[in-house]
């Protein structure tokens, strides 16, 4: 079912919101919202969601990884070099299929996770220091129904390799 969404709800709120929605995403890639002190901006983008995808879901294999993150396979192995090469991610053989690669967090990277996500959370707390926890509770209930519907709308847009795009 279509839907012109344009003439759903006040345009004037829907103008504001897609307006602060573009200032956030601004406003985030110039911080990178990446925390206080000596670890603000030390980590980019993709290394954080690839450490912090590996820390939570434990070793995989690149096609995971990238079936888990909604990216291709080929963005994956490039983002994760510089990672290996650190000695944030080691690779091992699968246990079962030993010509197989998994990805792990090593020893090493989980501890650099922590002191990212610490210090991401302490700018957290400075920018919410404000805030009630029933307003931080809701702003996180939303932003995360928000960024879910935006990725099940990139899934929807992405034609499948079987199946030519629409003329």
């Amino acid at each position: 079912m279509s839907m012109d969404m344009t003439t759903v709800g006040d345009p004037g709120l829907l103008d504001t919101l897609q307006h602060e929605v573009a200032v956030f995403a601004r406003r985030a890639e110039q911080t990178r919202l990446g925390g206080v002190g000596q670890v603000r901006n030390t980590m980019d983008r993709a290394a954080y969601l690839l450490l912090n995808r590996l820390d939570k879901e434990g070793p995989m294999g690149v096609k995971a990884l990238a079936a888990s993150m909604g990216i291709d396979s080929s963005t994956v192995t490039r983002q994760v070099a510089p990672l290996v090469d650190s000695g944030l991610v080691k690779r091992t053989s699968h246990p079962e299929d030993g010509r197989a690669v998994v990805l792990q967090l090593s020893p090493r990277g989980a501890a650099r996770l922590e002191e990212v996500r610490s210090s991401r959370r302490a700018l957290m707390a400075e920018l919410t220091h404000d805030w009630a926890p029933e307003e931080r509770e809701e702003f996180c209930t939303l932003l995360t129904r928000f960024n879910r519907a935006l990725s099940a709308r990139t899934v929807q847009a992405v034609p499948s390799v079987e199946q030519p795009p629409a003329s």
